[in-house]
């Protein structure tokens, strides 16, 4: 299949990648990969920014409304359904489009990822429910303390990231580093990776217009009718998570839509970090769309 490709749009949240995607997907008639950790669930909506009714009519995307929140999404579950979807995609196309901004997806796709150990069960659950009860605080000082090397990467401020790291130390005594050995898997098609980026004040004004259109579509009552879920991995979300805050009368209204906006801002911010450091990213504006053709087409 060296004669297909993958053109994968990559890119912060905000930035444009949905409209660009599908465009050209359009362009080059074939269908879109959502690596897109939050949009596959069905039961969330305004709040991960999924596509419109009308822009998935469009082009077909895999990915996309395929999982429950009650099921168990993970890169590993992603690699191999995009694998599966991309070769049912070369089928009858050339080219197939993947578009999101989750980092570690994306690289699942491309490269593969490193067998990771067993986890006991229980182990997992009493570091759920000590997370639940005690939140990010306890959880960086247990990772602190348990793997000061994990502690340093600079994934402290993701809570998924964290709990995964500090039960692969319990349960083996490694850094959940030690298990990175990137050995990337070769894969039987061509990678093209477009990166799409505005200034800084452009992405946050971007940021900031979307959730204010988030709240106007209905995101407070989508969030009222998760409030039962909201232990569940998928609702660990920028977005939730605040509105959460709101419920529970911790903060005001506007206080949890200043802090969504924020914490949007510092995701994109690590989004950007995470794909800065992958040298064979073509960065172009969103709006740049000969450029984007011209990547496609070399």
């Amino acid at each position: 299949m060296k004669d297909k490709t993958a053109i994968i749009i990559v890119g912060p949240t905000a930035v444009g990648k949905t409209s660009a995607a599908i465009s050209l997907a359009q362009h080059l008639r074939t269908k879109i990969i959502s690596a897109d950790s939050r949009q596959c669930f069905k039961e969330l909506n305004i709040g991960v920014a999924k596509p419109s009714i009308e822009e998935l009519q469009s082009v077909h995307h895999y990915f996309i409304n395929s999982h429950s929140i009650h099921e168990e999404v993970n890169a590993g579950v992603f690699e191999n359904l995009s694998l599966e979807w991309a070769d049912e995609i070369f089928q009858e196309n050339e080219m197939a489009v993947m578009v999101g901004g989750t980092g570690l997806y994306v690289k699942a796709f491309c490269e593969g990822l490193d067998e990771m150990p067993a986890i006991d069960l229980s182990v997992r659950k009493k570091i759920q429910s000590h997370y639940d009860e005690e939140g990010i605080d306890w959880l960086q000082a247990e990772i602190k303390n348990h793997d000061p090397e994990f502690y340093q990467s600079g994934e402290i401020q993701n809570p998924q990231r964290m709990m995964r790291a500090l039960e692969v130390k319990l349960c083996t005594g490694k850094s959940i580093l030690s298990f990175r050995s990137q050995q990337k898997k070769e894969r039987p098609f061509n990678i093209k990776k477009i990166g799409l980026q505005l200034s800084k004040e452009e992405l946050h004004r971007n940021i900031n217009s979307r959730v204010d259109g988030m709240i106007e579509k209905g995101l407070i009552d989508e969030a009222k009718n998760l409030m039962s879920n909201r232990n569940l991995n998928a609702l660990q979300t920028v977005g939730y998570k605040e509105l959460f805050d709101y419920f529970d009368d911790k903060i005001s209204l506007q206080e949890a839509i200043d802090a969504i906006k924020k914490n949007t801002r510092h995701y994109a911010k690590r989004q950007m970090t995470w794909f800065k450091k992958d040298e064979s990213i073509q960065w172009i504006a969103p709006d740049d769309w000969e450029q984007l053709k011209k990547i496609t087409q070399s």
